[in-house]
């Protein structure tokens, strides 16, 4: 995968904000288990107070709130954030704020967990870490969400999907292919812990952390046509395609589930939660 600039990750990051509808409805939760996991390992229960990175439409913070947390949210698009809202509605121990966690100030009372549900890359690294170090009591616990695609479901159409993509979009390797969940290493870029580096220094901030605990979870989705249509519209690199080739490739992609996968097919992820403890001073 190519290196993301500072500039990548700021264009990339605001194209979530431009269907908040089709985001909400398109992407699947995540498993149930991650919230088992959470109470377990981080202490996610009633009166537990959380800070969630990035929460989009609630996806994460709904299952949360529901189980008693204190949750304050902090979402970059305004569009998202009040769709999160609506669906907050009846849990009074919710703030959604708007803003860049990068420029957001910090309360006074500091928090019990730091949640980043596949967002924690999209914060600069020269901030994240050391920040979310900040926010928490020592003791605390920063979990972050990483969700992968990998092989199984329905995988010849994986395989011939690519020739869609190298079609359409430029930035796709030829020849790619999915790997196995057991090929898939831990992931060492979405928190802390002593093996997070950037470049070959550790980002600012990592050694305020233990080494980081994972757990992981494989399921299997069907999407009609449709539906996996509207997944695609909601990944960074399809809405950063220019207009002509974005309609190029969903039509390619429509046109070959309808043809040869009888407008259906089943995507397996990988879901990882990696948690990290703030050591104490």
């Amino acid at each position: 995968m190519a290196r993301v600039t500072e500039t990548d990750r700021e264009r990339l990051r605001r194209t979530f904000t431009q269907d908040a509808e089709n985001y909400d409805r398109a992407r699947p939760g995540y498993p149930p288990r991650i919230y088992d996991d959470l109470a377990e390992l981080a202490g996610t229960g009633p009166g537990c107070r959380v800070l969630e990175l990035g929460c989009g439409t609630g996806k994460a913070t709904v299952p949360l709130a529901e189980r008693g947390c204190r949750i304050v949210a902090v979402e970059l698009g305004a569009e998202l954030a009040a769709l999160a809202r609506r669906r907050l509605a009846g849990h009074p121990d919710v703030e959604v704020e708007v803003a860049a966690f990068e420029e957001w100030p910090l309360p006074p009372e500091p928090f019990d967990v730091v949640l980043a549900a596949t967002s924690f890359h999209w914060i600069d690294p020269a901030v994240r870490v050391a920040k979310a170090a900040d926010a928490l009591r020592p003791g605390g616990t920063l979990a972050t969400v990483s969700t992968h695609h990998v092989a199984g479901g329905t995988e010849e159409f994986f395989v011939d999907v690519q020739a869609c993509y190298e079609r359409f979009d430029p930035s796709t390797p030829p020849g790619l292919r999915l790997a196995p969940a057991a090929d898939v290493p831990h992931d060492s870029q979405e928190s802390p812990g002593r093996t997070v580096v950037q470049g070959n220094a550790a980002l600012p901030g990592a050694d305020r952390f233990a080494p980081p605990g994972f757990r992981r979870h494989e399921r299997d989705i069907t999407f009609t046509t449709r539906q996996y249509l509207d997944l695609l519209c909601t990944f960074s690199g399809t809405r950063a395609l220019d207009a002509p080739a974005r309609a190029g490739l969903l039509e390619c992609v429509g046109a070959l589930i309808d043809g040869r996968y009888a407008g259906k097919v089943t995507k397996r992820y990988l879901t990882e939660l990696r948690l990290v403890r703030k050591m104490d001073p």
